[in-house]
């Protein structure tokens, strides 16, 4: 007779959303990949609507152009850190150096599941949390990032 696992559905169980590593190729050093949360992975369609003539009961939609969303990325607050030097020079001294960058979802060996490769990423806003003598927490930079595009690919 064959074991049933009781603790997967079909044998699949889904990856879990907190063990990832984040990569800026060329820039950074070890403490540059620990994030706390990365958002803004997502891309749609935008829609264009033809309007056709004597067809009043609809609009005719057909897909445009691939839209992707800024990263935002939350960290704590490092003291040394060549990102933050990468973000000071473009917001400082306008010197845009783009860069590519790799998302690692991580499996439970540390062996990537999923990588989003992005394209083309340049620092866009470099913002701290506020400073609060009432508050018990760390210091959080957040980085929000502009790029072209990304691709997912296994492992």
């Amino acid at each position: 007779m064959a074991k049933v696992d009781l603790h997967t559905a079909g044998g699949y169980f889904p990856p879990v959303g907190f063990h990832f590593k984040v990569e800026f190729i060329n820039v950074g050093n070890d403490n540059d990949v620990r994030f706390q949360s990365v958002g803004g992975l997502n891309m749609e369609l935008e829609v264009e609507s033809i309007k056709e003539g004597g067809q009043n009961l609809f609009e005719h939609k057909i897909p445009g152009r691939s839209k992707f969303s800024d990263l935002t990325l939350k960290r704590g607050l490092l003291l040394d850190s060549e990102v933050i030097k990468w973000f000071k020079d473009a917001l400082y001294d306008k010197e845009y150096k783009p860069i590519s960058m790799n998302i690692h979802l991580l499996n439970n060996e540390h062996k990537p599941l999923l990588t989003w490769k992005v394209f083309r990423a340049w620092p866009r806003k470099w913002s701290v949390s506020d400073l609060n003598s009432t508050d018990n927490s760390i210091m959080v930079e957040t980085l929000e990032i502009a790029y072209n595009y990304f691709k997912v690919d296994k492992g």
